[in-house]
């Protein structure tokens, strides 16, 4: 697997770099965000890369420092999410600034991607919220009641009855509110 490059960049685009690696070119999806702060057309540059490989295809995503490309596989891991939405979500802001928005729960967050609508944020966020370490002392979620879950549910889109019904099922015995909704989502098939 390539998880790192050092080479000249020989072509810059909009959404990627062609990196020449000692006579190998590299095609390499940047975020807008890392492309703005790339050096001009011959100069070199490392990138720690991510290589996403599918039934016909094999593509580079790069980064250029390690904790942007953990942040994207994370991002790349949640159901929902691939790789060309975890790129733009990454180009948002600094890496501080997105996780204390998917921290404080902001909706608005990822409006400027298309393809992400209000239940796919809540649902990112409410996956990042657990995943995201570091980042404060408090847990992102307390134990809460019966109700703060199907609330946040009932946030989600899901009607009262339809949350109802799969935290009945799903979550008799978990405690934890952000447990309680995932295990929900599953019975929903989101």
């Amino acid at each position: 697997m390539i998880s790192y490059l050092n080479g000249k960049i020989i072509i810059k685009k909009d959404k990627f770099i062609i990196l020449d690696v000692n006579g190998v070119g590299y095609k390499v999806f940047l975020s807008k965000k890392t492309l703005a702060k790339l050096p001009e057309i011959e100069r070199s540059i490392k990138v720690f890369c991510f290589l996403n490989v599918k039934e016909n295809i094999m593509d580079l995503y790069g980064f250029l420092n390690h904790k942007e490309l953990e942040f994207f596989e994370i991002l790349d891991n949640i159901r929902g999410v691939g790789p060309k939405a975890a790129l733009e979500i990454s180009s948002l802001g600094s890496l501080e600034s997105i996780k204390q928005r998917i921290l404080s729960k902001d909706e608005t967050l990822f409006s400027e991607i298309s393809g992400i609508g209000r239940k796919k944020a809540m649902t990112i966020i409410l996956e990042l919220t657990g995943k995201i370490k570091d980042i404060s002392k408090k847990p992102a979620f307390a134990k809460a009641s019966a109700d703060e879950a199907e609330q946040g549910l009932v946030s989600l889109g899901f009607t009262r009855q339809q949350a109802k019904d799969a935290l009945a099922i799903s979550s008799k015995d978990i405690k934890d509110t952000e447990q309680r909704i995932k295990a929900a989502l599953k019975v929903l098939g989101k």
